[in-house]
Formats: structure tokens, C-alpha cells, sequence
């Protein structure tokens, strides 16, 4: 019997020994997760709590994984490829509809900001879990959303409207001045951007992110904006009810980043003062109320030497990052999203927010493929690693290459990252090679103690 399995037959033995909890008010009886891994698990877990039975979806390369066994239900939806399972639409609306599933929640990455499913949903009567597809068409175009911040008085960078060809993106980037950015309209993740320094590299620059937008998004669309340099990048979290309340959830420093991909995110921001904060909050208010917005949400800026503030874009699905965010308000984000998309109304108004400790999470990536032969995880007072590894688990070769992320919170800035170097050093991930020893590394560095550090830093220690 494998190792997944006999978990999956105790832990639900167990589950059926339990007497049945009440549930919440107004609340969904059963809902689908489309998606897999770590926040699987960590959106199964919150139903449980809440009194939601749960449906886990999965490819034939995922039914050894743990979010299936946790799920009261599993339903496989195709093959071990991205787009024959978890990106099959009309595949997990069926496994929704023949599961009598009221809701969908899609997690981040895969359909989480893909506005056609989030219209399909709608259209089967299912609630999703997150804004509306309007609103995710509407923020999703990254050029329309700079104007529409613009048009509310959120600051914007600097920059251009959509570029048709090379010579556009050469005369826009005169106007502006080099360096600039290019970048996808559609895009996220780190994709369809590049840096161009001068007007040699422009054309060539242009062509590989233009067509990395149109292999990832489908839309090779490009907008330029100036370069920001040095800068900070720092979000903030929003949770947004049916009845037009906003509050912010404090904002977080997700600088340490590699190929524009996050590596470690902290709360709140070592480089952002009281009075910063505030006008931050500000802005990121105005920028939902714009909108209309409702669920969670994160409004993204980049912040440069100066404290000067500039809108870059917002996300309209959950953050890898949000237990940062979490730990320091004592607010259950993922809670509130199916709060929020059951229709109730925030329990908090932005007086009732505080931000107390430091939180810092260091995500856990693969450089390769393999079993897990030995698996430790450290614990203690407010330390949380979201994982989906257990010991014997191999880890397929066909998503993200997360393990995991490493969370923890205290009272004091200094003492989070003590405590975040000790957690790191006690994980012990076997069989397969990860970056657990780069992370206490970037932990040790002198720049990232002082807060004084920006987006160039993995560059510049390794330049």
C-alpha cells in the first residue's frame, strides 16, 4: 500500500468518526478546488474549519497527492498535462456539476484570473471564488488598468499605450527615456517582460516577450513603462465585500526576487514608514473602489529611493504570499474569499486592522524532480510551512516547481528573521535537489537585515 494511500484511508476513518460540526451562516454546503499542491491543501483545510465539505479535481499524475486524499471527494479530470486537466474547463465544471459543488474555488495559477472560467461559472450557476469575470477582464488588461488609475488619481509609472510593432516601442521609448520595461498587457508571473537599455536591444527585446505573452497569455500585446531603478516592490492586500467596504491588510515587501519570479516576501515592509503606509492604503482604496472590486485582491507598486509610489498592476486572485498577511492582521484571507463570494459582508472596517509583528515567508522550489526519501519539518510557536510533500511522495515533472513555503511570524522584525534562519536550517527536504540553503543565505545577508534592499538584490549578489 503506498504511502498516500494509507494516509488517505486514516485520515478519513478518522474524519468519519468525528461528529459533524455546524456551519456557517449563509454559507456553501460543498465546494470544488481546481487546482492542486500546496494551496490544495490549504483551501481544503479552511472549508474543514468552516464546515464546507470539499471537492478535490486531479490528473492521472496527481492521484498519489495528498489535497486528494484530504478532499471528502476526488474526481479525475485527464492527463498529467496542464492544459488535459487542470486547465480544462468544461472537465472541472462537469466534475462540479456531477458533484453538486455550489462553489469553485481555483486557488492562483492555472484559472484563477482567467475570466472565461470565471463566466463559465456563472453561467452553471456556480459561484466562483474570486471577482467576477468582467472585473478580471477589465484589471487583467494591464494597459486599461494603468488608465483607469490614472483617470482615479492612483500614480502611475511613466509610460505608453499598447504597441503595435517595433518602431511604436522605439519612438515611445525616446519619449520616455531608456531604460524602460517592456511589458506584457496580459501578463503576470514574471512573463512577457524585459529590460531594454538601449535602443540596439529594443527590437530583439521586443520579439522574444512579445512572443513569450502570446505562448503564456495568448495575448502578445505589449505596453512600455519607464524603469524604475533602484525600487522597491511592495502590495498591498485587500479584501472587498458585495456591499462596498474595503480594507486593507497591510502591504508587503516582495523585493527578493529572481528573473522577476518571488523568492521572499515579509510584513510588514522594512522601507515603508507610518506616513507611507497610509497613502499607500490610500491609493490601493481608491484603485478597488474604481473598480468596483470584490473578493480578495492585491494592489502592486513599485516604491523608488525616494518613497515616490507607483502603481504597476493588480492581481484579482489570491497571493502565494497572503499568510504574511494573515499572521500579522489575524485575518484568514482564504476564509473571507468564500466568505465573501457566499455574499456576506466583511465583519471589520479599516479602524479594526492591526498590524502587529513581522512575518516573513521563503518559498521552498525544486531544481529537480524525484521521491522524497526523508522529510522534516521544523515546528513551534508561529511556525507554519504549507506544503504537499509527505515522505515517499514523487513529485511529478509537469507543474510548478514549489515544495513548499516556509512562514513564520514574532513580534519583532530581528526575531522573525532569527526564527526564519533556525526554521530553514531545521528543513529537510531528501531525494530531490531544492533551494532551502540559497534561501538561509539571502536570511544571513547584511542588505536584507537592514530593510534597506530592493529588486536588484539577488542580481547583485550573484553579479
Amino acid at each position: 500500500i503506498s504511502a498516500r494511500s494509507a494516509f488517505r484511508q486514516s485520515s478519513r476513518l478518522r474524519s468519519s468518526r468525528r461528529k459533524p460540526g455546524g456551519k456557517e451562516q449563509a454559507m456553501f454546503t460543498k465546494l470544488l478546488i481546481a487546482n492542486r499542491g500546496e494551496i490544495a491543501v490549504r483551501i481544503i483545510r479552511a472549508c474543514k474549519e468552516m464546515g464546507i465539505r470539499t471537492v478535490a479535481v486531479y490528473s492521472k499524475a496527481d492521484a498519489e497527492s495528498i489535497h486528494v486524499a484530504l478532499a471528502d471527494e476526488a474526481i479525475c479530470i485527464g492527463e498529467a498535462a496542464a492544459k488535459d486537466s487542470y486547465l480544462n474547463q468544461e472537465r472541472i465544471i462537469s466534475a462540479a456539476i456531477a458533484s453538486k459543488a455550489q462553489a469553485i474555488h481555483p486557488g492562483y495559477g492555472f484559472l484563477a484570473e482567467n475570466a472565461s472560467f470565471a463566466k463559465l461559472c456563472k453561467k452553471y450557476g456556480i459561484a466562483f471564488v474570486g471577482p467576477s469575470g468582467e472585473l478580471i477582464d477589465r484589471m487583467g488588461d494591464k494597459d486599461a488598468a494603468r488608465r483607469l488609475m490614472k483617470a482615479s488619481g492612483v500614480p502611475i509609472i511613466p509610460g505608453s499605450g499598447i504597441l503595435e510593432n517595433v518602431d511604436e516601442a522605439k519612438k515611445a521609448a525616446k519619449e520616455i527615456g531608456y531604460p524602460v520595461m517592456l511589458k506584457a498587457s496580459a501578463g503576470g508571473g514574471g512573463k512577457g517582460i524585459r529590460l531594454v537599455k538601449t535602443e540596439d536591444e529594443l527590437e530583439q527585446a521586443f520579439k522574444t516577450a512579445s512572443s513569450e505573452a502570446q505562448q503564456a497569455f495568448g495575448d502578445g500585446r505589449m505596453y512600455m513603462e519607464k524603469y524604475i531603478y533602484p525600487a522597491k516592490h511592495i502590495e498591498v492586500q485587500l479584501l472587498c465585500d458585495e456591499q462596498g467596504h474595503v480594507v486593507c491588510l497591510g502591504e508587503r515587501e516582495c523585493s527578493i526576487q529572481r528573473n522577476n519570479q518571488k523568492l521572499i516576501e515579509e510584513s510588514p515592509s522594512p522601507g515603508v514608514t507610518k506616513e507611507k503606509r497610509a497613502e499607500l492604503f490610500e491609493a490601493a482604496t481608491k484603485a478597488a473602489k474604481a473598480v468596483g472590486y470584490v473578493n480578495a485582491g492585491t494592489v502592486e507598486f513599485l516604491m523608488d529611493r525616494d518613497k515616490n509610489f507607483y502603481f504597476m498592476e493588480m492581481n484579482t486572485r489570491l497571493q502565494v504570499e497572503h499568510p504574511v498577511s494573515e499572521l500579522v492582521t489575524g485575518k484568514d484571507i482564504v476564509k473571507w474569499q468564500i466568505r465573501i463570494a457566499a455574499g456576506v459582508e466583511l465583519d471589520c472596517t479599516q479602524a479594526d486592522i492591526k498590524v502587529r509583528g513581522a512575518a516573513i515567508e521563503c518559498r521552498i522550489n525544486a531544481g529537480g524532480v524525484g521521491k522524497v526519501n526523508f522529510l522534516h519539518i521544523p515546528s513551534g510557536p508561529w511556525v507554519r510551512f504549507d506544503t504537499f510533500l509527505y515522505q515517499g511522495y514523487e513529485v511529478p515533472p509537469f507543474y510548478d516547481s514549489m515544495l513548499g513555503k516556509m512562514i513564520v511570524f514574532s513580534s519583532t522584525r530581528e526575531e522573525a528573521i532569527r526564527k526564519m534562519q533556525s526554521a530553514l536550517c531545521e528543513l529537510v527536504i531528501g531525494g530531490l535537489p531544492n533551494n532551502i540553503e540559497d534561501q538561509i543565505d539571502i536570511i544571513r545577508d547584511p542588505v536584507f537585515h537592514s530593510g534597506d534592499y530592493y529588486t536588484d538584490f539577488i542580481k547583485n549578489r550573484e553579479g
